[in-house]
């Protein structure tokens, strides 16, 4: 079977797609960083869109979600701007965790499998 990889560098592709399945790397916010967790899962929430969108699919087709907060108690923070975005009746099995992130200015990353 065919793998594609987009936006491929020496550590990692931000996606790549098997079959009909695809798989995004973990995503934060750059424009947005350092900003409320609203503001950055926002941010997350539409390059995810973007590159959904690239491969062919969109978020009605999500399959699974990690989400990844540097403090749990912005979780309802962070709710709030996915359940705004998320497809209606197509919600994607879930797991959020706290973490530490590669830098201070970033408290939420995503990282999805979506089908095509």
């Amino acid at each position: 079977m065919n793998i594609q990889r987009f936006e491929t560098g020496p550590r990692m592709s931000q996606v790549v797609i098997h079959g009909d399945t695809i798989y995004l790397a973990g995503i934060v916010a750059n424009a947005t960083a350092g900003e409320s967790v609203t503001k950055q899962t926002q941010e997350v929430l539409a390059i995810i869109d973007g590159h959904l969108k690239k491969a062919g699919s969109d978020k009605s087709k999500l399959l699974s979600a990690t989400i990844y907060l540097t403090d749990m108690k912005t979780f309802a923070e962070m709710n709030g701007a996915w359940d705004a975005w998320v497809a209606p009746g197509n919600t994607p099995a879930r797991a959020t965790v706290e973490v530490k992130l590669a830098a201070p200015r970033y408290n939420v990353e995503i990282m999805v499998t979506a089908a095509r």
